[in-house]
């Protein structure tokens, strides 16, 4: 009861209140929710089924042009762009999806307890996430890749860690802002642990600022993915990546323009989508 009366308070249903932008068509939210579902269903057919095999190489077919059995053309090796586009799609996105619940989750919690609790841990894991982001983030993930070593599942790990600050800043600075509202002081004066405060009354009343940082922190991890596998230190062969496969694509720009045309155009209305969707989401947060 003292949790939903605080959610009415501070958001208040719209036949009550109704903000400057509110009534008028969210055209970001649409674009992008249609370019992203368009790319979105391309990904999850990749996963399923594609035309042809991603890994089986023609030399017969090598830089053939867009044609009715092969809609985006070959590559150089002969193989089926649209294919090889449809997988490294679905290797980019599963990439970012991994980065951001690594990132979001980690962040979030350290985002909660430094907020909430403060003190000497709040200023020691803040002055890490200050080391972390002092750094150019495609230096310091070359750094680790080194360490580490490359692959899909290292790049996975090293751009979780390097998303971590960011989520963490976000979430420590709503939730010390909610710390002091009064229905955390009635729900201290009720009983409650500080565990159910954090995760149960102050955590939901965030949602709407993670919301559009988890869709931002998503283009972004979309877009590191994809300059990794560019450097050719991301997913390896044979396996497809849109990264690389622009990489690729630049050596052969003169003798077949399609292919880094094609894969150049997957990449930008997948990132497109998702920053259309952001900006959709952050007007409909501030109507």
């Amino acid at each position: 009861m003292l949790f939903g009366s605080v959610v009415e308070k501070r958001f208040p249903q719209k036949g009550i209140i109704r903000g400057r932008g509110e009534g008028r068509a969210n055209y970001f939210l649409w674009a992008g929710g249609i370019l992203t579902g368009v790319m979105l269903l391309l990904i999850l057919v990749g996963y399923v089924w594609t035309p042809y095999s991603t890994t089986e190489m023609s030399g017969a077919d090598k830089f053939l042009g867009p044609c009715l059995a092969h809609p985006l053309g070959t590559d150089n090796f002969g193989r089926d762009l649209l294919s090889r586009i449809m997988e490294g799609a679905g290797s980019t996105f599963s990439i970012a999806l991994c980065v951001v619940l690594i990132g979001g989750i980690v962040g979030t919690l350290i985002g909660c307890l430094t907020g909430y609790f403060g003190g000497v841990a709040d200023v020691i894991l803040m002055r890490v996430c200050d080391a972390i982001t002092a750094f150019p983030s495609i230096l310091l993930a070359l750094v680790l890749i080194t360490i580490i070593g490359q692959g899909k599942y290292p790049i996975i790990v090293i751009l979780g860690i390097l998303f971590i600050p960011s989520f963490a800043r976000v979430v420590r600075g709503e939730v010390a802002k909610e710390r002091n509202m009064n229905y955390v002081a009635s729900a201290r004066l009720m009983g409650a642990s500080h565990m159910r405060i954090i995760f149960r009354h102050i955590l939901p009343n965030t949602v709407q600022v993670l919301l559009p940082i988890l869709a931002i922190g998503f283009n972004n991890a979309v877009l590191a993915e994809a300059s990794m596998s560019y450097l050719g230190v991301g997913v390896l062969p044979p396996d497809a990546s849109l990264g690389r496969m622009l990489s690729e694509a630049q050596t052969y720009l003169g003798r077949a323009p399609w292919y880094a045309l094609f894969v150049g155009l997957a990449i930008v209305l997948l990132i497109l989508g998702l920053s259309l969707l952001t900006e959709g989401l952050q007007q409909k947060r501030r109507s």
